[in-house]
């Protein structure tokens, strides 16, 4: 087995956003196109992801940044290509009520030169157009950039991620042959693997198990590497299960297993988990839930969300079934109730009834957001710190791939394993609101820095191109 480095895809089309002045606004709040700025990875060629995105800011004629929403519609952006007299690309411009904007577009087709309008009232903003000089690839483009360092020198990949440093650290030698023969002894009975070989930039896979389903999202995400960078010749096993499988000692024989989740008592290689790899691949596609959705979707202004703490979903670990007891005995403090039964559907009568499922959006119309583990590590983290709520997260064994970067009391509140101080922190936060509006906004800074499409994609790369 080799370990090394890999990206994400890139998709856009044309959408219309008329410019225009809210009723009342006082002339200072008032966008300048001059001053406004445009910022992203969608305004190079070379950053080749599913989704392509970038980002205005609104700025006044005084040079200040505005700091609520001027209008969804106040921004237009447009995408042609001089040599195509129609480009099949779908324009998204979300309004992050914060003063900026998100615009997203997914393209269905290559082009040899891209022009990107940005206008506020037909005037450019900024340094509009913005020209791609291409090729400028689609997602679906089988066109690997040959050489894996110039490739990583386009994306501007960072050198380094703490995370795969401290797991790959355990392996400083492998045997792909051996491990071909005792993966499959060790865990091929009991557990679900994909035994992967990328070979001359092929994906070869043979599975072992019963519950093989879970490829789909390992299979799509090497799929779309391999159409963007040509990847070295590599073996490697994947765990499609829920709990990571290495659980013998630095000292014993290790088996090198890529999960998507891993724990303190277990040495697997962590990747960010499919459900974050899968909203990166089909953002504007066939999920509702992405990490660009939710920045558009944050609920009301802090001052208007209800102070509960809000939790809905399934009864996957004991200590949910302690919060809904929790909520029960205190419901002005928590709103927490269960979804579905299916681990403890015994206890249904006392832990029910079930309620109707809540859009993930709706969520944020409170300001305090319970994370706590399901069967293994909350996979619903990353939306929940990219909302405009701060996330009160249990102390966990669990961690995904970006666990080890959040820090307590800056980007999340800590609560203990067993809840037991949960009501304590959430009085804490109520007297405490600028604070906890702080801590807030960090997590949110965070998740939108550190887990867009463009982070997961150069997260992969480290895996599988060193």
């Amino acid at each position: 087995m080799s370990a090394g480095r890999y990206s994400c895809l890139l998709l856009p089309l044309c959408v219309s956003v008329l410019a225009h002045r809210q009723p009342g606004a006082p002339a200072a709040s008032v966008p300048a196109a001059d001053n406004s700025l445009v910022w992203g990875p969608g305004l190079e060629a070379n950053i080749v992801l599913p989704v392509r995105f970038f980002y205005i800011q609104a700025v006044d004629g005084s040079g200040k940044n505005l700091t609520t929403s001027p209008g969804e519609k106040t921004f237009e952006v447009k995408i042609v290509s001089p040599s195509e007299p129609f480009t099949r690309i779908w324009i998204q411009v979300l309004d992050r009520q914060d003063g900026s904007f998100l615009v997203r577009y997914r393209m269905y087709a290559t082009y040899t030169d891209l022009h990107i309008h940005v206008l506020l009232q037909d005037k450019h903003v900024a340094k509009s157009p913005f020209i791609l000089k291409g090729p400028v690839y689609h997602e679906g483009c089988l066109c690997p950039q040959p050489v894996g360092s110039v490739w990583e020198a386009h994306m501007r990949c960072p050198q380094s991620f703490a995370q795969i440093d401290r797991d790959l650290s355990l392996y400083t030698t492998v045997d792909p042959d051996l491990n071909a023969q005792e993966i499959p002894q060790r865990f091929g009975q009991r557990q679900s693997l994909c035994h992967y070989t990328v070979k001359d930039n092929k994906v070869y896979v043979k599975t072992f198990g019963e519950h093989v389903g879970f490829r789909i999202f390992m299979d799509a995400i090497l799929l779309s590497l391999t159409r963007k960078v040509r990847l070295p010749d590599v073996e490697f096993f994947v765990n499609l299960g829920d709990w990571p499988l290495e659980k013998r000692k630095p000292t014993e024989k290790l088996h090198p297993i890529f999960s998507w989740c891993g724990s303190n008592n277990t040495r697997d290689i962590v990747m960010p988990t499919y459900d974050l790899t899968e909203s990166v691949l089909e953002t504007m596609g066939r999920v509702s839930l992405d990490m660009m959705s939710v920045q558009a979707n944050t609920g009301p202004p802090w001052a208007e969300k209800n102070a509960t703490a809000f939790w809905r979903g399934r009864d996957s670990r004991q200590e949910r079934l302690e919060l809904v007891k929790l909520s029960r005995a205190h419901p002005d403090v928590i709103d927490a109730a269960f979804t579905n039964f299916f681990f403890f559907k015994h206890d249904e009568s006392l832990y029910g009834p079930l309620v109707k499922h809540v859009s993930f959006f709706d969520f944020f119309k409170y300001k305090y957001q319970i994370n706590i583990d399901g069967t293994v590590a909350a996979y619903r983290l990353p939306y929940l710190l990219a909302g405009d709520s701060v996330v009160f997260k249990q102390d966990s064994g669990y961690y995904e791939h970006f666990y080890k970067e959040l820090r307590p009391w800056e980007h999340y509140i800590p609560v203990r394993a067993d809840l037991g101080d949960l009501l304590e922190k959430i009085q804490w936060a109520r007297d405490h609101d600028d604070e906890a509006k702080t801590i807030a906004l960090a997590g949110q800074r965070f998740a939108r820095s550190q887990l867009m499409g463009d982070r997961m994609e150069y997260f992969l790369t480290a895996l599988f191109l060193l």
